[in-house]
């Protein structure tokens, strides 16, 4: 599957504002990108380098004005992800050093608070993936997914107790259920094909059967389409930019994905 992906973001700065943008897809994973174009009006250095997590991030300070920011990328994907119902879990001690910091409570994911529910929610699943389905369900179930619901990241407790929220929400308690069972987890935010409406969006991965598996709770399913920007613990690393000081106002933000044709040939 082959698509052409694109956002493009709209700042007002009253004073010079430092910035982190978080814009580029992936690299390193399953997915190449064919061609790509990044501008900045009006044009300042820009210094590109990578986080801990591998996520390409680039530093700028914007100029009094508007800043106007228009990324697009042409990426071929797979045309589904794969699912493993009865995949193992994998023991702490074998599990590999990089996956460890997906096991602990972050800031929005605080899964030292949802062992007992979580323990509940998969009673009778084999451990591993039948149990992340499991989690993946109840909360499809329990929390009501409402785009354009939250305007700031809210923690797993926050929207236990709301029942509501958006896909970064959804995801959050998804991945503190799964971490309060010893089953790591991660964030991951990028576009996904035929959304509606129409944003970037979030959802998560879960270490089972030794590699990381596609989970969405927003999703009745984890078909293809989906174009990775950014893995992380949770919203707090995965965020499309970071602003430092109160300079910086995004006025304007559209998010586009179009299919170039259907399968690779």
């Amino acid at each position: 599957m082959k698509l052409k992906v694109s956002c493009k973001l709209c700042f007002q700065i009253d004073d010079a504002a430092a910035l982190i943008l978080m814009l580029r897809p992936f690299r390193g994973i399953p997915q190449w990108i064919m061609h790509e174009t990044y501008t900045i009006n009006p044009s300042v250095l820009v210094i590109e380098g990578t986080d801990s997590y591998g996520n390409s991030c680039q530093r700028l300070v914007a100029p009094q004005g508007t800043l106007l920011i228009d990324t697009s990328a042409e990426v071929i994907i797979a045309d589904y992800h794969d699912t493993a119902p009865g995949a193992y879990f994998v023991e702490i001690q074998n599990l590999p050093n990089d996956v460890l910091p997906f096991l602990l409570p972050s800031r929005y994911c605080e899964s030292d608070r949802f062992g007992e529910l979580a323990r509940d929610i998969s009673t009778d699943a084999m451990p591993g993936y039948d149990q992340v389905s499991r989690i993946v369900d109840w909360v499809r179930q329990t929390v009501q997914y409402q785009p354009g619901s939250s305007d700031v990241p809210l923690s797993a407790t926050e929207i236990h107790h709301r029942g509501y929220g958006v896909c970064r929400d959804l995801a959050h308690l998804s991945i503190a259920l799964c971490r309060s069972i010893s089953i790591p987890a991660r964030i991951v935010v990028g576009y996904l094909n035929n959304l509606e409406p129409m944003d970037l969006h979030a959802w998560f991965e879960a270490y089972v059967g030794s590699r990381w598996y596609t989970f969405d709770p927003t999703q009745k399913d984890v078909s293809g389409g989906r174009v990775i920007i950014a893995f992380g613990r949770d919203a707090a690393d995965v965020s499309i930019f970071h602003q430092f000081g109160s300079g910086a106002l995004l006025t304007h933000m559209q998010v586009s994905v179009e299919s170039l044709y259907d399968a690779v040939t």
